[in-house]
């Protein structure tokens, strides 16, 4: 694992000059950072290279589960009691700078950075380049580098702000959260005015105008810019690109992915030489024979409650011992040394190639069901109670299947609807990686966490610690959060 001071120290060594006739050669049959931006081909390989980080375990798979579900009152950590310990000091609000899951992620986050800084300031000088792919590919790493700086800022508050691949210093201090931001803004802004709505071919599930737009409305929300939110929301909404699909179990398919439902999300693919798959789906996979998975992210009795009676989302979302898998190829078996064990059924995937290590299942990341459900926040919170309440019933229309279950919701108090549309998005969204920034976002963490976990403590856990490591290389330049010194 890389610090993202030994990150930038290792990307200036490669990018360095040499002083003698020997090193000054170039190196025959290998691309260094100096021959490398010479073509359309190798500019589209530099932006591949941004997406292919997000498949890696520092940034979507461990870690990252641990700092958005286990955090919650979504799940609890799973697995056997010492297996993964560092994420039940997670799950139990003891983690302390020296954790390894705030490191794990500040590395895996920071390489998505680099790489994206590269192909940005790279890719306008590459010669001979179809200029309608130079700037789309440039908006391609803008949308990721926004997406990176989006996570970070929201579990570490102020983070180095680093826009160029080879800063002039190592010694950077934290950014303050409103200009990080502003850069996120500015980014997706771009990204916005320089993508196209879709994609064909090989390129589906590259980002587009309406993927930038959504994540834009969703910092505008955590921002509490509802004006912004609601209109960005709005224009996604208007747009008609996107559209729920019919059948909500069907999303976390492999038929699922990249649905009309999916603006973005992280692509997977298990082939048989692998490289084209994450680890994501095994860690969360159903314990021994016949997924062989680990068993992490384990959903809690909390969230069970929450689900109304009938709301066929429970089952989608939730795999029980005992109940059939997914594919029909058998039964879910206990492992006696676990306590109400059950599973993430969103993130099951069937037999294939490669083990369950290269697991070939997409990572949603933003659904259009998220995008309704921040109209109908923002548009409550401007006041706008009817318009609300249609997106709102949108979602729990097509959750309910036809079936007599989920009525509408007919409020017109906006503190009831309010109420209401947090709910909706914790069982709509639930295990996928949103719920702790909820909560965050609207000052409900302490609310919520410290009965259930009374180890949490107001205005410290709300944010993770600066990782040690990443003080200590800093050499005292990076300041901590408050409450973990």
């Amino acid at each position: 694992m890389k610090s993202l001071y030994q990150i930038l120290g290792l990307v200036v060594v490669l990018g360095a000059t040499a002083c003698t006739d020997v090193l000054d050669r170039t190196p025959q049959g290998e691309y260094t950072l100096e021959n490398f931006f010479q073509s359309e081909e190798q500019a589209v390989q530099s932006v591949n290279a941004v997406y292919n980080q997000l498949r890696q375990w520092e940034t979507h798979v461990f870690s990252f589960i641990g700092m958005t579900d286990i955090v919650s009152d979504d799940s609890d950590k799973g697995s056997t009691t010492s297996d993964g310990f560092f994420l039940q000091e997670v799950d139990q609000f003891t983690h302390t700078p020296s954790n390894v899951a705030p490191a794990a992620v500040w590395s895996g986050y920071y390489t998505g950075i680099f790489r994206a800084n590269l192909a940005i300031t790279r890719i306008p000088d590459v010669p001979e380049m179809d200029e309608g792919l130079r700037q789309r590919l440039i908006a391609e790493a803008s949308f990721l580098r926004a997406y990176y700086y989006f996570n970070l800022v929201r579990w570490f508050g102020g983070v180095p702000l680093i826009l160029q691949p080879f800063p002039d210093d190592f010694e950077i201090p934290r950014t303050p959260v409103d200009e990080v931001y502003a850069r996120i803004e500015a980014d997706l802004t771009f990204a916005m005015d320089n993508l196209p709505a879709s994609y064909s071919g090989t390129d589906i599930g590259r980002v587009t105008s309406g993927a930038a737009t959504g994540l834009l409305a969703k910092v505008a929300l955590t921002r509490m810019d509802y004006d912004q939110a609601a209109n960005l929301a709005l224009e996604v909404i208007n747009g008609g690109e996107y559209a729920l699909l019919p059948n909500y179990s069907n999303i976390f398919t492999l038929d699922g992915e990249n649905s009309r439902e999916s603006l973005f999300e992280v692509q997977a693919a298990a082939f048989e030489i692998g490289g084209g798959g994450s680890q994501y789906n095994e860690v969360q996979g159903v314990r021994g024979v016949p997924n062989l998975g680990w068993g992490f992210n384990r959903p809690s009795d909390d969230l069970i409650a929450e689900f109304e009676r009938g709301d066929p989302r429970r089952e989608a979302t939730i795999l029980y011992v005992g109940e059939i898998l997914p594919d029909g190829s058998g039964i879910v078996e206990g492992d006696e040394n676990i306590d109400g064990e059950r599973f993430n059924q969103k993130a099951f995937v069937a037999e294939h190639p490669g083990g369950n290590g290269n697991g070939p299942g997409n990572i949603r990341i933003l659904r259009y069901a998220d995008v309704l459900l921040i109209a109908a926040e923002a548009l409550n919170e401007l006041g706008r109670q009817e318009e609300a309440r249609m997106y709102l019933n949108m979602v729990r229309e097509r959750a309910r299947g036809g079936a007599n279950v989920l009525p509408d919701v007919t409020t017109t108090d906006q503190g009831e609807l309010r109420e209401a549309i947090w709910h909706e998005r914790r069982v709509e969204l639930a295990l996928e990686q949103h719920r702790w920034f909820d909560l965050v976002r609207t000052n409900r963490s302490f609310e919520v966490m410290n009965p259930l976990r009374p180890n949490f403590t107001a205005n410290k856990n709300e944010l993770f610690p600066i990782p040690q490591v990443e003080i200590d290389l800093s050499e005292g330049v990076l300041e901590q959060n408050p409450g973990y010194n």
